[in-house]
């Protein structure tokens, strides 16, 4: 059986700070060290949960933990940030309302890992398959992408994120999740060209040095020693626990899941390794004829390889670096820039392009990771944003401003919905709802935000209007506007109470936070919120030829200049700030406040004045007043009858009733006071702890007394249960024991009944014994007479046959010495007669011999052996040209006669050279122009695809037809015929493949000699007509697949709808006719075919990458084309 427990049971300290007793700052703080140092490092407020970050891996948030707190109710159990979440999840599944989780705490407190946390519960409970595994991994594989190119190691964090992200992770009905949509906030740009002392740059840039190959550095013309590159620290470079080797290729690895393109991760690393370059040009001051310095670039040589990098000109840049072009209306006027303006036009455009750079990449996830389906989402907002920022050397600018800013606006929405989730629970219940007392901060936001006498209004005021515009100009413009605003302190103010004011410096002001007074020091205000750009490096950016330039700097394009200048760093931070609060006000709030115990980044030390610090300016105090304002506790009745039950003998040990009257009975049993409860519809409310803590005391008391009940009940059982056997132990051992001795009396008897039966059989056996022997041994001595008297009689019978064996073996005998003799002497004789017939034959043939020699010798004369060796040589030719007659006449047959004799090699070869040539040209003559036709194509086929295309050796022997269709004939395709003007040289069926879901329709392919054409198949309809000069290339794959993509010239008229991916059975005759017609027209290019198994092809505005791999047999004897993502279509080719 589940045993349940709840918040309340082995509490270290108290679980829920609206339930602490007392509340004051000091309980508060004792509250969460005597947690930490018990290994409790979450605490409630309410549905709040405070993470306490513990700098060390705690065994809390194993899979077993998960499965633990799915689908358990908040308070169930111990408080954790899986609690949360769950809470959160089963709210967005179940009730159909949209959630966000607000993750705040200053830089260290563990807001990316409580992020991290919050999105693999949700990645674990939610459901499975292919599909969702795969959404669930590029959500999660976002975050290091993310984390390498926006965090860093500061002072107070080795991972620190220098940007806010908001990610609304979208589900479907079933809770299962479709993709999402990341935002980024104010991205820490100035750490790209200066870092604090004991601070990094962004992880990216010590990843890339460290973790990348010689070969990629070599091509990016890097060198991995940081000291070289005026960007990095050197201070920091290395960090403890930090492998940047090993985040690289977790980050490589981390952007192909998501759904990056090898091509575009290697232009992301050019932009990188471009910032780098960036630092290290260095500047020289030039004296010119009118007394002015002008800037120049020192050393050329990285100026050239970022330019490389880029693919800009170099002497365009380097102009931007000298001159400034300004345009007013009609006019354009050139200005020099000196060595210092020329160091502030290299950092802003290098923080400008690594800041674009963070933009795209954000936005390339989201077209990875956005929701395909066009129904309506369930949406889980996660928000990891800075918290209160205060240094307290005083040295908060422009950035901290604004940070503060919208955690003000963030502490503003949070009281107003946590004051709308009490009034509504309140309205709920039926409970009477009482105005709550809290502070209202809508009066620092309407101080800062305000759109005619705000800060940053004024700020942007101050940053457009023209003359002379300075720090201190903006801060005169603050003394004026807001000097008797209450939040407002400034010693150069009208207010005279801050004129001798000695913590108050003269060029700085101070704003009353809720969270407390924070001291901004006004330089850098007007330049960090104008936040420009020169106008002619933006135009030198846009005329580089990278694939993402143009992309990162739309402003430079000249056919779109806009005098307008810019909006405001100020202005847009605003804004977006604005959009935030809308979409969080749309949905159900859930809050996570991480603290950090301590500066130094270790465990198990708990530094108070710093916790302080946080709970103060996390506003946690006011959250706990605002929780407690109303009743402290509530609890369904259910709960609350079942924990407390054993306090009334009326309900224990069960309540038959309504839970809600045998509540009623309980607490009137335990003389509570009424107005320390109220009752509402599904809950009771509990006014105060002490209350609360008053009825745990007693359960405690009454549980102990219970306890010693089951004891006393549970050992008289144990006790009796023990009798009892020992009892029923006692008969059964007594009964086997009379069993036994039974036994072995039976046994005994049992024996020497069967020894007395053994003696008596044996007597017995051994009289019939003895008969049985004597009567044996009187009929073998019968036999023994009757076999020696048949012995005597067979001996004298054997002695007869002997003696008539004898005389008739004699007879034979000499019978057969007569026949011997005989046939000895026929055979004498005829030996003598054979010796004397070939004495004869011999003396004949001698004699014929010698006739033939006297005849011979009548015409032998002195040329008689040439003679005979031409005849020879005659003979042996004959015999070998009538041999040759056996060889075919096909010019395909390469079979030939051996070479007979090793005087007819020359010959031998030349010869069949010769009957070669000679066949092929007969074979030649019998062409026709059409048959001559084909084999020329046939031969061009083989020049462009053989032993490049796997696909080739089963089309070379089927006939290249040309019309498939018919088209000429066929009456259904008429009024395609009639739209033709030209010869159809190409006719058939093919794919065309669609980049939405890599399924193909059916097209009808026409091609000419000036065009090609696309129609539909059932309608005949003309869907497409291209002509072959707007053709650039076709590509196809190695492997033995039909498809090809049809890439069209960019700028031409048919470039609009994109590139053509088309699947056809008859591939090798469409590409080699499309070769054929441009390598024979004089008046367009040659068409280039170009064959690998991954190329890109131009879908309107996007570039999809076409990838071939070799399937299984699951995938038939077809290929299958299938889309991974929206920017990668595979197609899967049977293996051969």
């Amino acid at each position: 059986m589940e045993v349940k427990t709840s918040l309340l049971d082995n509490m270290i300290g108290v679980g829920d700070m609206v339930l602490l007793e007392p509340l004051n700052e000091d309980s508060f703080i004792e509250n969460l060290r005597n947690r930490f140092d018990h290994n409790e490092i979450y605490t409630y407020i309410g549905s709040v949960v405070i993470s306490m970050n513990p700098y060390r891996s705690l065994p809390i948030y194993t899979p077993q933990k998960v499965e633990e707190y799915r689908n358990r109710n908040f308070y169930e159990l111990s408080p954790h940030i899986y609690a949360l979440a769950d809470e959160a999840y089963r709210s967005l599944r179940d009730q159909d309302k949209d959630q966000c989780i607000l993750i705040t705490g200053e830089s260290g407190a563990g807001k990316t890992e409580a992020s991290k946390l919050v999105m693999s519960y949700v990645a674990a409970v939610c459901g499975k398959g292919q599909e969702v595994n795969k959404v669930k991994e590029q959500l999660l594989q976002s975050n290091p992408v993310l984390e390498a190119f926006g965090n860093a190691k500061t002072m107070r964090n080795d991972n620190s994120s220098r940007f806010g992200k908001y990610m609304d992770i979208e589900f479907d009905f079933k809770g299962d999740p479709l993709g999402g949509v990341i935002s980024n906030y104010l991205l820490e740009k100035s750490r790209v060209c200066k870092q604090p002392r004991g601070e990094r740059n962004f992880h990216i840039f010590y990843q890339l040095l460290s973790g990348a190959s010689d070969d990629t550095l070599m091509k990016l013309k890097l060198d991995r020693d940081f000291s070289k590159y005026n960007y990095l620290s050197l201070d920091s470079a290395n960090v403890n626990g930090l492998d940047d080797a090993a985040s690289f290729r977790t980050v490589r690895n981390a952007m192909q899941i998501v759904g990056f393109m090898e091509a575009e991760v290697q232009s992301v690393l050019e932009l990188v390794a471009a910032v780098l370059k960036l630092g290290n040009i260095e500047f020289k001051p030039e004296s010119r004829i009118n007394g002015f310095d002008e800037s120049r670039v020192k050393d050329k040589n990285d100026l050239k390889e970022m330019c490389e990098l880029l693919g800009i000109e170099q002497s365009v840049l380097e102009r931007a670096f000298s001159y400034r072009t300004v345009e007013a209306k009609m006019e354009k006027m050139s200005t020099t820039l000196n060595v210092a303006q020329a160091y502030y036009a290299r950092d802003a455009l290098a923080k400008n392009l690594y800041s674009r750079l963070f933009s795209w990449l954000v936005t390339r996830i989201n077209e990875s990771i956005k929701a395909q389906a066009k129904t309506r989402h369930k949406v889980m907002g996660v928000l990891d944003i800075y918290g209160f920022e205060i240094f307290e050397d005083g040295d908060n600018s422009f950035e901290q401003f604004i940070i503060n800013y919208c955690n003000e606006k963030l502490q503003q929405i949070f009281i107003e919905l946590t004051l709308r989730e009490e009034q509504e629970e309140y309205i709920r219940e039926d409970i009477e709802w009482t105005n709550i007392e809290y502070f209202n901060n809508a009066v620092i936001c309407d101080l800062i935000e305000n759109n005619q006498n705000g800060i940053l209004a004024m700020l942007d005021e101050e940053c457009l209007r023209p003359g002379t515009v300075t720090d201190d100009t903006f801060l005169d413009k603050l003394n004026t506007i807001c000097a008797e605003h209450q939040h407002f302190e400034s010693r150069l103010s009208k207010n005279s109470k801050f004129l001798t004011d000695h913590s108050l410096p003269h060029s700085c002001f101070r704003i009353q936070h809720y969270a407390g007074k924070v001291l901004y020091r006004v330089e850098g205000f007007v330049d960090k919120n104008n936040d420009l750009l020169y106008r002619d490096l933006s135009q030198a950016m846009y005329k580089a030829t990278h694939s993402l330039m143009r992309q990162l700097f739309p402003e430079g394009n000249p056919a779109k200049v806009n005098l307008k200048r810019p909006p405001t760093a100020g202005f847009q931070f605003k804004a977006s700030v604005g959009v935030l609060m809308k979409n969080l006000q749309t949905k159900n709030p859930n809050y996570i406040r991480c603290i950090k115990p301590n500066d130094k980044k270790v465990a198990h030390i708990f530094t108070d004045s710093l916790v302080c610090h946080q709970v103060r300016y996390l506003g946690l105090m006011e959250n706990v007043r605002v929780r407690r304002a109303g009743y402290a506790f509530r609890q369904p009745y259910e709960s609350c009858l079942e924990r407390y039950k054993m306090l009334c003998k009326k309900t224990w040990p069960q309540w038959r009733g309504p839970t809600r009257d045998g509540v009623e009975v309980l607490l009137t049993d335990c003389s509570v006071p009424s107005e320390e409860f109220a009752y509402g519809r599904s809950k009771i409310f509990i006014r105060n702890p002490r209350t609360l803590f008053t009825l745990e005391e007693r359960r405690r008391a009454c549980l102990e007394d219970l306890a010693t009940l089951i004891q006393k009940i549970y050992r008289g059982w144990k006790s009796r249960t023990h009798f009892l056997l020992l009892k029923k132990s006692q008969v059964v051992v007594a009964a086997w024991y009379r069993r036994y001795a039974q036994q072995n009396k039976y046994q005994k008897i049992k024996s020497a009944t069967l020894v007395m039966q053994s003696f008596i059989r044996g007597w017995k056996a051994r009289n019939i014994l003895r008969q049985l022997k004597y009567e044996k041994r009187c009929k073998e001595a019968v036999t023994t007479i009757a076999a020696y008297w048949h012995g005597t009689q067979a001996r004298r019978e054997l002695r007869h046959l002997k003696e008539a064996a004898r005389e008739k073996h004699a007879v034979s005998v000499i019978w057969a010495g007569w026949q011997g003799t005989k046939a000895r002497r026929e055979l004498r004789r005829l030996k003598e007669e054979a010796r004397r017939k070939h004495a004869v034959a011999i003396i004949w043939a001698y004699w014929l011999g010698l006739q033939v020699r006297r005849e011979y010798r009548k015409f032998f004369r002195a040329n008689a052996g040439k003679k005979i060796y031409d005849f020879t040589i005659q003979r042996i030719m004959q015999k070998y040209f009538l041999g040759l007659k056996t060889t075919t006449m096909s010019p395909m047959d390469n079979t030939w006669p051996t070479q007979p004799y090793g005087f007819l090699e020359g010959a031998h070869t030349e010869l069949r050279r010769i009957f070669h040539l000679w066949r092929c040209k007969k074979y030649r003559g019998q062409f026709t122009e059409e048959k001559k036709s084909v084999y020329e194509e046939k031969l061009e086929a083989s020049e462009i695809f053989k032993d490049k295309k796997a696909l080739y050796p089963s089309s070379v022997s089927q006939p290249f037809k040309g019309d498939y269709l018919e088209i000429q004939k066929n009456p259904k395709y008429q009024k395609l015929n009639g739209a033709v003007d030209e010869k159809v040289l190409l006719a058939d069926l093919v794919n065309k493949i669609n980049r939405a879901n890599g399924k193909g329709s059916p097209r009808l392919f026409l091609l000419t000699k000036s065009n090609f054409v696309l129609a539909d198949q059932k309608t005949g309809q003309v869907k497409a007509s291209v002509p072959l000069p707007d053709l650039a290339s076709v590509s196809v794959s190695t492997q033995s697949d039909g498809f090809f993509a049809l890439k069209l010239k960019e700028g031409s008229a048919s470039a609009s709808k994109g590139d053509f991916l088309l699947s056809s059975d008859h591939l090798i005759e469409i590409i080699t006719k499309l070769h054929r017609i441009g390598t024979t027209a004089a008046d367009r290019d040659q068409i280039n075919i170009d064959i690998s198994d991954e190329f890109l092809v131009q879908f309107k505005q996007d570039k999809v990458c076409v990838k071939f791999i070799q399937g299984g047999p699951k995938n038939g004897n077809s290929a299958a084309c299938k889309r991974k993502n929206n920017r990668l279509l595979e197609v899967s080719v049977p293996s051969p």
